[in-house]
């Protein structure tokens, strides 16, 4: 199964921040980027930010001992 993931550092910021959050699904992965971006980086949860995380998804293969 491919996992999703956002890397913040894809993001600018003064604050360089190195976070970087997975998830299996898109719509848990878009939630929990849009409430880090909201809590550390003063963002606004709107429809459009949330479809620009949506661009910066990419996934990769999980580990192969996880079921």
């Amino acid at each position: 199964m491919a996992r999703k993931f956002i890397d913040c550092r894809e993001f600018p910021s003064e604050m360089k921040c190195s976070i970087a959050i997975s998830a299996d699904s898109t719509d848990e992965l878009i939630n929990a980027a849009v409430a880090h971006a909201v809590s550390v980086h003063g963002e606004h949860d709107s429809p459009a930010f949330r479809a620009e995380l949506k661009k910066a998804v990419h996934q990769m293969e999980a580990p192969r001992n996880v079921a």
